[in-house]
């Protein structure tokens, strides 16, 4: 069956995730010293997350939805410190806006422009990156984020309602990350093909997760033309 459609992994797929993350919390961590002092004083970047990893067992909601998480944790610490509460999503603000300044790979507005002639493109992130924010939204049909559509990858209903808003089949579609079993293991559970993005072009088998297969290998977008 003859390939119509590529969907995207976001995070490490078009762009390097770790120094947006670290950007984004530093960018918080100065903004709290201002308006919440309180906070920024008891709580250093590495404690929040401690706080947060925690967090995360207490709600099966945590395990998917990230912004929910981090706000839920910032209200908790406002008002333990005697904080503004309301504040909380003012700081998610915050971080949100630093969250989508992101470094998209050289590849990848050259290769979603050369991709989009052959097929119709979609993404799903287990993140909460703003597509529109970021600038690259018109390059998907459909964008699916776990925090809004209720589960997280490699769950299988997100795969097949991001096929079914393209309106192909599982068959029809090939699925394009950077995580084996997030990505390409959970595309393949559903009838989709499951590409590995390897950008760091690491030897599979030397790789935590090297039971799984993926149909392809690329090291950037313009690769997974061949995949069509």
């Amino acid at each position: 069956m003859r390939i119509k459609g590529v969907i995207f992994d976001l995070d490490e797929t078009l762009w390097p995730v770790g120094p947006v993350i670290q950007h984004a919390e530093s960018t918080l961590q100065a903004w709290m010293a201002i308006h919440v002092p309180q906070v920024s004083q008891q709580y250093s970047i590495e404690q929040l997350r401690l706080r947060r990893n925690a967090l995360v067992k207490t709600n099966p909601r945590f395990e998917y939805d990230l912004w929910s998480l981090r706000h839920t944790l910032l209200s908790h610490v406002f008002r333990e410190l005697g904080e503004d509460v309301d504040k909380a999503d003012q700081a998610m603000a915050v971080f949100a806006d630093a969250r989508n300044q992101v470094s998209l790979y050289d590849d990848v507005l050259a290769g979603l422009s050369m991709l989009g002639e052959h097929a119709v493109l979609g993404s799903i992130s287990n993140g909460f990156a703003d597509l529109h924010e970021i600038g690259i939204s018109s390059y998907f049909k459909v964008s699916l984020a776990a925090h809004r559509f209720g589960c997280a990858k490699p769950d299988p209903r997100i795969f097949l309602a991001a096929c079914s808003e393209l309106g192909l089949l599982p068959e029809q579609v090939i699925y394009v990350g950077d995580d084996l079993v997030l990505d390409v293991f959970g595309a393949q559970q559903v009838g989709m093909q499951g590409v590995w993005m390897n950008r760091q072009q690491l030897n599979l088998d030397d790789t935590p997760h090297s039971h799984v297969r993926p149909d392809a290998i690329v090291s950037n977008l313009h690769e997974v033309l061949k995949c069509l």
